[in-house]
């Protein structure tokens, strides 16, 4: 049986479309350039909408930073946050306290529940060569029980993620990483305690796994009735069962049937974020997501009361120095990746 359900292009720039549990997922790409010495690119900004460039200018943008690419302090209320970078370094900072420098390999998963301000900046921290950043952002939703839970800050580094490696008959290599979801004899590292992924029923998965020339793999089956996308994120295309799918494109995938990939003629990247639905009222505007109307101008006059814990930082866009160490600190608590 082909398991693909449906084929789409994914759009040139901006969120890709996602299914329930899944709320938004975007592919940050950037080529920057040298540092300033300030952890800003060293180049000209003229011809950006500074505060809010998504121009890709140059094969890189600016975001909602000011001197520093990324996204200063912003509110978020219930929802999650899954960063996966595959490259580069993103300096978090938020309303709890918490502080963190991780990239190249790192996952930080951010339950903001109640209410939590952050910021996520984008240190270019080398003068003398490009500062190139590519990662994922993937926003899960939290059922209505769980939205107003306490925010909970997570990372999980790249030597501890669980990693498969597969050969095919050919001997051409695959190899996938287990963020989200067991596969194979791989176990994930376990999802914050309140997540919709922290319930094994629920079957949340997300992979990345990156594809030699002409590889062959199969996503193995797993339950019938849950949402699994497969994005075709780098490279030339790929079969996916009986199906020839162009690069850069969005594959629905039947849950239950095995999806055999056969790679293009180029070093292929995917994505497979797969769950089973919530099923529940979705209210969103800007950064929170909740289940009424009514909930979200609670959100918002919350927001406007508390300021979700205040901002303990001394710029809206704070970065962690000028030295590449990743580390992640929570209170008075400093955890290093080994």
């Amino acid at each position: 049986m082909n398991p693909v359900q449906k084929v789409e292009k994914l759009p040139p720039q901006g969120p890709w479309p996602t299914r329930d549990p899944f709320l938004f997922c975007v592919h940050h790409n950037d080529q920057y350039p040298e540092g300033n010495g300030s952890a800003g690119p060293d180049a000209s900004l003229a011809g950006r909408a500074i505060g809010s460039d998504f121009s890709h200018k140059d094969n890189w943008s600016m975001y909602h930073g000011q001197k520093i690419a990324g996204f200063p302090r912003h509110p978020h209320r219930g929802f999650e946050t899954i960063t996966v970078v595959k490259r580069g370094l993103i300096d978090h900072a938020d309303s709890l306290g918490a502080a963190a420098r991780y990239g190249d390999g790192d996952v930080q998963w951010l339950t903001a529940g109640d209410g939590i301000n952050h910021a996520e900046m984008f240190p270019l921290l080398k003068e003398d060569a490009p500062n190139p950043t590519d990662f994922y952002q993937i926003w899960i939703n939290l059922p209505a029980a769980k939205k107003r839970v306490p925010p909970y800050f997570s990372m999980f580094w790249d030597s501890q993620i669980p990693k498969e490696s597969h050969g095919d008959e050919a001997g051409k290599k695959t190899e996938i990483t287990v963020v989200a979801g067991p596969i194979g004899d791989s176990k994930p590292l376990s999802p914050p305690p309140d997540s919709w992924a922290s319930q094994d029923e629920n079957q949340v998965a997300v992979w990345t796994f990156e594809m030699e020339p002409g590889a062959q793999w199969t996503i193995p089956a797993g339950e019938s009735g849950l949402n699994r996308t497969l994005y075709l994120v780098k490279g030339s295309g790929a079969t996916v069962g009986d199906t020839a799918c162009g690069s850069r494109t969005l594959v629905e995938l039947q849950s239950d049937v095995s999806a055999t990939i056969v790679n293009g003629d180029s070093p292929g990247e995917f994505l497979v974020l797969q769950g089973k639905a919530i099923n529940e009222p979705v209210a969103r505007r800007g950064p929170f997501v909740m289940n009424t109307w009514d909930e979200i101008r609670e959100a918002y006059s919350d927001y406007q009361r508390t300021q979700f814990g205040g901002w303990p930082w001394n710029s809206i866009e704070p970065v962690h120095g000028m030295t590449p160490e990743r580390f992640a600190r929570r209170g008075k608590d400093i955890e290093v990746p080994t």
